[in-house]
């Protein structure tokens, strides 16, 4: 753990470095800025489509409708982020763990379902960012046996170069207007892979720097006009300083507080039954919850911007535990800050617990949408952003 301090004490300088090397100071405003930002990356908006999130192809959710494309496209969305667990298009046996022999069993009737799923949401003009939700070796979730680790097994990373170099390869003659490339979805170490609540920390610099280069060199093997994007270090949260000169844009997360975004869940929290009800702004439990917070933690990357790296915000949202109108009043307030800066987001998800259709939140008037229950008031603040 004394290596782990030590790297994140490295990086918090690091990122200072950035921020002075550009000016940024406690002067700077977010909430009447009159100097427009020009992110490197478009200000897209969307969703998360979790159609090949789940490891398991038996136990995925049914493939998103194509009438879910047509309507974001109504609605003025151009965004689309599809997080895959890589062997969910694997020919393997799901009742067994995976063995390393196994990793680049690739199943091509199941990337064709990948493929097509990309093509429609093409049809309807929304960009794609392919994103491992689980690549080989590491994953921000347990509930899957991995064979090694991505950070400290050089075999692992040779195969997450594999997995990208195919899906470079596969999609080489589509523009990166249309397609992206998320490298691996919020990386960290963690003390037990297998379990959830175990410790986490930010991958040591020179590690993410090594993996994302060579990822990089891979995919634009295939097409050297590929876009590619890296997801911020230590679960998302921070800067990953170490790559900033390298032609990689960047995704930050729109969840802080957990206690509002996940409030309740209990994927983040062991014991659900005494959390402090949340507020926004307001006190809860030992800490003062304000726009000034999420402003405070927007600065590193706000610098990286005006550094003139691109950033985007890969996931954002709120579980649907939390009352209605608190996470209103707090995603207001994260999605202002984001479009302030020129960052566009993508919501987890489009209908699910996280989403604007069916989120089966207890406290909301929903309208009729097609059969769908749509949460009109989350869907206007979208569109506001």
């Amino acid at each position: 753990m004394d290596t782990l301090q030590n790297s994140r004490r490295d990086f918090i300088k690091k990122t200072v470095a950035i921020a002075g090397s550009i000016g940024l100071s406690s002067s700077i405003s977010f909430a009447n800025s009159k100097t427009e930002i020009q992110n490197k990356l478009p200000k897209w908006k969307g969703f998360n489509l979790l159609d090949f999130f789940s490891p398991n192809p038996n136990s995925s959710r049914a493939g998103t409708p194509e009438e879910y494309f047509k309507w974001m496209s109504d609605w003025g969305f151009d965004f689309v982020r599809i997080p895959m667990a890589y062997p969910s298009y694997l020919n393997i046996d799901y009742n067994k763990n995976i063995t390393i022999k196994e990793v680049r069993k690739i199943d091509h009737r199941k990337t064709d379902k990948i493929e097509n799923l990309v093509y429609l949401a093409h049809k309807y003009n929304l960009h794609v960012s392919l994103n491992l939700h689980r690549a080989p070796g590491f994953c921000v979730n347990a509930g899957f046996n991995e064979p090694y680790n991505l950070w400290e097994d050089e075999q692992a990373q040779k195969d997450f170069y594999f997995h990208w170099k195919f899906w470079a390869k596969r999609f080489k003659h589509t523009s990166r207007e249309k397609i992206s490339f998320d490298l691996v979805n919020e990386p960290c170490t963690r003390e037990d892979m297998n379990d959830q609540h175990s410790k986490r920390g930010p991958v040591p610099g020179a590690i993410y720097r090594k993996v994302a280069k060579n990822a990089l060199e891979a995919i634009r093997k295939q097409n050297p006009d590929h876009l590619v994007i890296a997801d911020g270090n230590n679960v998302g949260r921070d800067v990953i300083s170490e790559i900033a000169d390298l032609d990689i844009g960047q995704s930050c997360r729109g969840y802080n507080p957990s206690i509002i975004s996940h409030y309740k869940a209990p994927w983040v929290y062991k014991e659900t039954d005494d959390l402090p009800v949340p507020k926004w702004p307001g006190q809860v439990g030992d800490q003062y919850l304000s726009r000034a917070m999420l402003e405070e933690m927007y600065k590193p990357w706000i610098a990286l911007v005006q550094q003139g790296v691109g950033v985007h915000c890969g996931e954002c949202g709120c579980w649907n535990k939390t009352p209605h109108n608190v996470f209103l009043a707090w995603f207001t307030d994260v999605l202002d800050i984001l479009s302030q800066n020129g960052i566009g987001f993508s919501l987890w998800e489009f209908a699910g617990s996280f989403g604007i259709l069916d989120s089966e939140r207890e406290d909301v008037d929903y309208e009729d949408w097609y059969g769908h229950k749509l949460d009109r008031k989350l869907l206007d603040i979208l569109l506001k952003a």
